[in-house]
């Protein structure tokens, strides 16, 4: 006889839509409880999570008689203080979205909740389970002889409306290079297997929001830039970003090269998004090319069109829901993607604004002493 894990959600706009949809894939699982401050949101939310109930505060939601774990997805500068909420009430194992927080200055609070917190967290790193990235994490080594450097290029659409247009604004967001990048950022150190030393980055605003205006402001987020990173173990890592080339074929493309080959991973972007005149969207990819006997191998990885339908991400947020269930089912003992993970992503890109800001190579070290 099966048990029935009961989710409590904390916000439902886009990417919370996303959770819920994949949650609804899983077997037994119901979303119990939903906060979601929205009107419009809520109503959305209820579509994929009809007998949820909705509450009026994250208070109410801790205090539901059926709570298994909890999934945080609301703006990015709220996630701390969510968690330091559910850490002072009711402590179980939560899903967070990324970035894990936004500014240098919660950094002390972060390493309290990580110390203090009993239960496990899980940080939503939806790229790790792209399956062509997956595939080229895989064979990694083997295909590149140990790799030396890596090069992950994102050619995307600009960032979406959202609720309050709270993403528009650095000092919500954290930043481009901590909003949109810290994926990127913690792909690096997972493949890579070492920490960032040193960061460099230029960037700029220079082709979107700039004729928006919200309460007399204009946006500030980056639209594009470039990110070198130099880890411990001598290995160089590079990030390309452009927010204004959603015409692209494929919208990430990933490279890793070593002393005996590269491997590439391709990834289309939302499907929604694939002009309908030219066909069916790309199947993602994966190419070997080894140095010696030449001779790219591209093999097709394609994803499960019912995993298509319910999310932006080439099937990934189901593939991390399956596991984090694990977790919060006792299937396994620890999150794949720690706090500590999500933790190291955000400074990165931290590092990464200071860099572009300040026109400098920033060390790690200096802001891990914030």
């Amino acid at each position: 006889m099966s048990t029935t894990t009961h989710y409590g959600i904390i916000g439902c706009g886009m990417m919370g839509q996303e959770h819920l949809r994949n949650i609804a894939l899983l077997p037994d699982t119901k979303v119990s409880v939903i906060f979601e401050p929205d009107t419009g949101m809520q109503a959305e939310a209820a579509k994929f999570a009809p007998d949820a109930k909705f509450v009026d505060s994250i208070d109410a939601l801790l205090e539901a008689e059926h709570l298994d774990c909890i999934l945080i997805a609301s703006p990015n500068f709220r996630h701390i203080e969510q968690l330091e909420m559910i850490g002072a009430k009711r402590p179980v194992p939560i899903l967070v979205e990324k970035p894990l927080f936004t500014d240098p200055d919660h950094l002390a609070r972060l390493n309290t909740f990580i110390e203090t917190y009993p239960a496990p967290v899980w940080v939503a790193m939806e790229y790790r389970y792209m399956p062509p990235v997956a595939a080229l994490l895989e064979c990694l080594n083997e295909a590149t002889g140990g790799v030396k450097m890596l090069t992950i290029r994102e050619h995307r659409f600009p960032f979406l409306e959202k609720v309050g247009d709270w993403n528009r604004f650095n000092r919500y967001t954290g930043g481009t290079f901590v909003e949109k990048c810290c994926h990127f950022f913690d792909l690096m150190r997972l493949a890579i297997q070492s920490e960032p030393i040193r960061v460099m980055a230029s960037g700029g605003q220079d082709a979107n929001h700039l004729e928006e205006s919200y309460a007399g402001e204009t946006p500030d987020i980056l639209d594009n830039g470039y990110v070198i990173v130099d880890f411990a173990n001598g290995v160089r890592a590079m990030l390309e970003l452009c927010m204004f080339a959603e015409g692209s074929r494929y919208q990430e493309e990933i490279s890793a090269v070593g002393p005996t080959g590269k491997v590439e991973a391709l990834v289309p972007g939302p499907g929604r998004f694939w002009p309908e005149h030219l066909g069916e969207p790309p199947i993602p990819q994966l190419i070997v090319s080894p140095r010696a006997p030449k001779g790219p191998e591209l093999r097709e990885i394609p994803v499960d069109p019912t995993l298509l339908e319910a999310g932006d991400h080439n099937g990934s947020t189901f593939y991390q829901h399956q596991k984090f269930l694990e977790l919060v089912r006792g299937e396994r003992d620890a999150p794949e993607v720690s706090l500590n993970d999500g933790k190291m992503a955000v400074l990165m890109g931290m590092a990464a604004q200071i860099s572009m800001r300040e026109h400098r190579t920033v060390s790690l070290t200096e802001i891990m002493s914030t």
